[in-house]
């Protein structure tokens, strides 16, 4: 039985239709080859009958293109080489510094191996200013990212509006006057980003508006402390002085076990938040009516949105002092990673990439002196940070 062939069925009705004609295609082995790759001309859809017999490349409705492999989703890249480049920047921090470490001696000290100064150095020194300097550079960046989401503004990181002020405000009036040391002094800081963050909140509240008041409040309140930070300094003793320093650059030199465990305690505790903050933060971007159109309090979530953007910031700053600009720099940088799709987790682990790579800089850029690790990225941030306003003036914004 001869098998019946598609010929060519033209559309609209007023040309003539060529109906399938049993044919036999071994009589006509070039032309039914040809045909079978001819057009099946239709508005709107364009396939071949060969696409159709193997069910593969099937033309797209108007454009008669195929469609193309998806591409690997730049969050997975991300994700994946930020988290290698921590990696190798832990492993660089490990070798090098004002005492190289040989690599025979690191793999030996690291398998329990007790190497006479060696071990001290890794696991007293550098191991936990590693654990401290991921954490931190993780929870400033998950909290830059927050806040500029949800402000729509590149600026409005917290080490820029002033919360990361408002911690080292507090921790450097309770060290020189209550003599507060340890953990009492970090709860001192978080208690002070806390409560300058609510403040600048009800300063800035203004509905609709409330994002550019918010930017100008904290840039307000923060130099009013700078200039109660300076007056406590003018006040006190060399070395009381010299020990607050470190809430005005940011340091990881103060770093121990201890302290890595309580920001490892209190991260995995917010953490866990930036999971239904996304969510929120993708309602919030599409505008205040349209939120509350979709059952969003918008002042309430933003309110909760500051206060955990505020936390992670606090706990942070607790303990290594206020490392200028990571909040500020992780944000846009992840955006550029992931083509232009927003993402805590890429921020958080742009802003522990940042931390590692400062503190190998810092470590290394001069010989024989360690540079506080705020000074590095306060160096990098700085640029970044003119580039950003000469950019939004030349767009007009």
């Amino acid at each position: 039985m001869s098998r019946p062939m598609t010929h060519p069925i033209i559309l609209p009705d007023s040309r003539p239709i060529q109906e399938s004609l049993p044919t036999d295609p071994s009589t006509q082995p070039e032309r039914a080859t040809k045909q079978n790759l001819n057009p099946i001309i239709h508005p709107g859809l364009v396939v071949t009958t060969q696409n159709l017999g193997h069910g593969k490349n099937l033309g797209t409705p108007g454009t008669g293109t195929a469609r193309k492999p998806r591409s690997t989703n730049p969050l997975t890249s991300v994700l994946c080489f930020g988290t290698l480049g921590i990696l190798a920047a832990v492993l660089l921090n490990l070798l090098f510094g004002r005492h190289p470490i040989a690599v025979l001696d690191l793999i030996a000290a690291l398998s329990g191996e007790a190497i006479p100064g060696v071990s001290f150095i890794l696991w007293e020194d550098r191991l936990p200013q590693a654990a401290v300097g991921i954490l931190a550079g993780a929870a400033f960046g998950a909290s830059g990212a927050i806040f500029q989401r949800m402000l729509r503004n590149p600026l409005a990181s917290p080490d820029v509006i002033g919360v990361g002020y408002g911690a080292s405000a507090a921790a450097v009036a309770g060290m020189l006057l209550f003599g507060a040391q340890g953990i009492g002094l970090s709860l001192i800081a978080c208690l002070g980003a806390m409560v300058v963050a609510l403040l600048i909140y009800k300063i800035a509240d203004a509905g609709k508006h409330t994002g550019p008041r918010l930017i100008l409040a904290g840039i307000a309140v923060a130099a009013m402390l700078q200039g109660i930070i300076q007056y406590l300094l003018t006040r006190s003793d060399v070395r009381s002085a010299a020990d607050a320093l470190r809430w005005l650059t940011g340091s990881l030199s103060a770093s121990t076990w201890e302290r890595a465990g309580l920001l490892g305690v209190a991260l995995a505790i917010l953490f866990p938040l930036l999971l239904p903050a996304a969510s929120k933060l993708r309602i919030l971007e599409l505008g205040d009516d349209t939120a509350a159109g979709l059952g969003l309090n918008p002042k309430n979530t933003r309110l909760g949105l500051i206060l955990l953007g505020v936390g992670l910031t606090a706990v942070a700053t607790a303990v290594t002092g206020p490392l200028a600009f990571v909040s500020f720099l992780a944000g846009p940088l992840a955006l550029r990673l992931c083509q232009g799709r927003s993402h805590l987790g890429a921020a958080a682990i742009t802003g522990a990439l940042l931390v590692t790579l400062a503190t190998f800089i810092a470590g290394n850029v001069l010989p024989d002196i360690q540079l506080p690790v705020g000074v590095v990225t306060g160096a990098l941030g700085a640029p970044f940070l003119i580039w950003v306003l000469v950019r939004s003036n030349k767009e007009g914004s």
